[in-house]
């Protein structure tokens, strides 16, 4: 229970800072739903049963940059794999902010791409008109192969908005790499996901 009352005070604590529901799902590796789980049940306002979802606690890698390096070289691995199967190279690699930067950037360096970064935008905001968008102070992906890099994937909203959003810029999504798949898919719009870790619920 002790793991909760931490999520709970961490929850409470970034909303005070000023973080809204979809910051605070990125900050702790959780779902929306999860977030306002928690900071329902730090006011005891009827408390309703815990959605189904798993934290992912990635801080003992956040804090290293040998650690990130390591990792980023196991991501790669995995990535130049599954593009072999099609003889496809990587052009481009994007981060999306903020989580998938660090990791991104290694990739980037380690795989001879350029870096491209995804900021989303209306972040937590219920609206089909919100979109992000590819930072102009990095690699341009107009018609280029890309590798999508992230921390988590938790429900594949946010691979979703960044894989429609390169096509409509031409660019092209040949594969998602994540440390923790929490969807369980082998794919997210027709592109397939690859990560270190996938966990599968049993109920």
């Amino acid at each position: 229970m002790k793991d909760i009352e931490d999520l709970i005070q961490k929850a409470v604590e970034l909303q005070s800072n000023g973080l809204i529901t979809a910051q605070i799902a990125d900050e702790l590796n959780v779902s929306r739903e999860t977030v306002i789980w928690l900071l329902t049940r730090s006011k005891k306002e009827g408390i309703t049963p815990a959605p189904k979802d798993i934290a992912v606690n990635l801080n003992s890698i956040g804090k290293s940059a040998k650690r990130l390096h390591n990792v980023s070289l196991a991501l790669c691995d995995i990535v130049l794999e599954t593009l072999e199967k099609t003889n496809t190279e990587v052009d481009v690699v994007v981060g999306i902010a903020a989580n998938g930067i660090p990791l991104a950037s290694m990739m980037a360096y380690e795989l001879g791409a350029d870096l491209a970064i995804y900021h989303r935008k209306g972040h937590g905001i219920v609206h089909t008109d919100y979109r992000g968008t590819i930072s102009r102070n990095f690699g341009s992906v107009t018609g280029k192969n890309c590798v999508i890099v992230d921390d988590v994937i938790t429900t594949g909203s946010t691979s979703i908005e960044v894989i429609e959003q390169l096509r409509e810029m031409d660019a092209k999504p040949r594969v998602v790499a994540v440390l923790v798949d929490k969807k369980g898919a082998d794919t997210i719009s027709n592109v397939p996901i690859q990560s270190l870790v996938k966990i599968v619920r049993l109920d």
